[in-house]
C-alpha cells in the first residue's frame, strides 16, 4: 500500500514540476509553447483560431540557436506567440515521413548530410536559409517567409503584422513606422 502511494506522489510530483517548468509564479510562460508541424496542424484543424508560426531550423544553425537563446527567449515574444500561434519548430533537415491531408513529405535522401525535407521545401518555397520563418493562415495557407536571424526588438512588429491581420489592411513599410511595441521600453 505505502509503496502505491509513493509511486502516485512520485508522478504528481514530475507532473506538476513540468506544469512549473512552463510557468513562472505570476503565471507568465517561461517559454513558448512548440509544437511539431503535425500537432500544429491538427490543434488548427480542431480549433482554427491560430495562425501557424514555423521556425525552420537546421541542428548545425548557429543563428539559429541564437534565436533560441535570445529572441524566443523574451517574456514578450513569448507571451504573443503563444496567445496568437501555432508555434512549430521544423528541422529542415529531419529524416522521418509527415502526412498532412493525406499527402506525403519526405526527406528523399535521408541519409546524406544537409539533405532537406520536402515539407521544409514547401514551407520556403524552395529558398532555403536558416533560420527561417513560414507564417501560415487559420487555414493552413501560407503568408510569407521571413529568413534570418532577428532581434526581439525588430521580431516583434513581424509578429503583431501579421498575428493582428495587419498585413491584409496596410503595407509593411507604414505598419512598421506606426507600430509601437513593449520591447525595450
Amino acid at each position: 500500500m505505502q509503496l502505491k502511494n509513493i509511486i502516485i506522489i512520485a508522478v504528481i510530483l514530475i507532473f506538476s514540476n513540468s506544469v512549473f517548468a512552463q510557468k513562472k509564479i505570476d503565471n507568465k510562460p517561461t517559454s513558448i509553447i512548440w509544437y511539431s508541424f503535425e500537432e500544429a496542424m491538427a490543434k488548427n484543424s480542431q480549433f482554427p483560431k491560430k495562425k501557424i508560426f514555423v521556425d525552420v531550423y537546421t541542428d548545425w544553425c548557429g543563428w539559429c540557436k541564437k534565436m533560441d537563446a535570445s529572441t524566443f527567449s523574451d517574456p514578450e515574444i513569448i507571451s504573443y506567440m503563444n496567445e496568437n500561434y501555432y508555434a512549430v519548430k521544423l528541422n529542415a533537415e529531419r529524416k522521418d515521413s509527415i502526412v498532412i491531408e493525406g499527402k506525403l513529405f519526405v526527406n528523399l535522401n535521408p541519409t546524406a548530410n544537409r539533405s532537406t525535407h520536402q515539407i521544409a521545401e514547401m514551407l520556403l518555397n524552395n529558398r532555403m536559409s536558416y533560420p527561417s520563418y513560414a507564417f501560415l493562415d487559420e487555414m493552413g495557407r501560407s503568408i510569407t517567409v521571413v529568413p534570418g536571424f532577428i532581434e526581439a526588438a525588430s521580431f516583434e512588429p513581424i509578429l503583431h503584422y501579421f498575428g493582428d491581420n495587419q498585413y491584409l489592411k496596410v503595407a509593411w513599410e507604414t505598419y512598421q513606422k506606426q507600430f509601437v511595441g513593449k520591447i525595450g521600453k
